[in-house]
């Protein structure tokens, strides 16, 4: 092979790379869309694991029994407020 060879290789190569990685195609706006629920479910996921830590980390001694009540009453009443939405748009679909 001679270097002008290697060099068209090389371009043609660079330039297969380039349109590869920036194809339409590949961009985040062509992925899947959550809907609000599934969205909600996630955060219900999270939200009761943030509870369980809680929990966890009260009973390892990181939290005063203050910090921790106040703590976890705001995440149960935000988890109560999730699951009335969640409800309601179950019933609505």
């Amino acid at each position: 092979m001679t270097y002008l060879q290697g060099e068209l290789a090389g371009t043609l190569l660079g330039l297969l790379l380039f349109v590869y990685t920036f194809w339409p195609e590949n961009v985040f706006a062509s992925q899947y869309e959550k809907s609000r629920l599934e969205y909600l479910l996630e955060r219900k996921d999270q939200l009761f694991e943030n509870l369980r830590d809680l929990n966890f980390e009260y009973f390892a001694g990181k939290y005063t029994e203050e910090d921790f009540l106040a703590l976890r009453a705001q995440l149960e009443d935000e988890a109560a407020h999730l699951m009335g939405e969640i409800v309601d748009l179950q019933r609505n679909a």
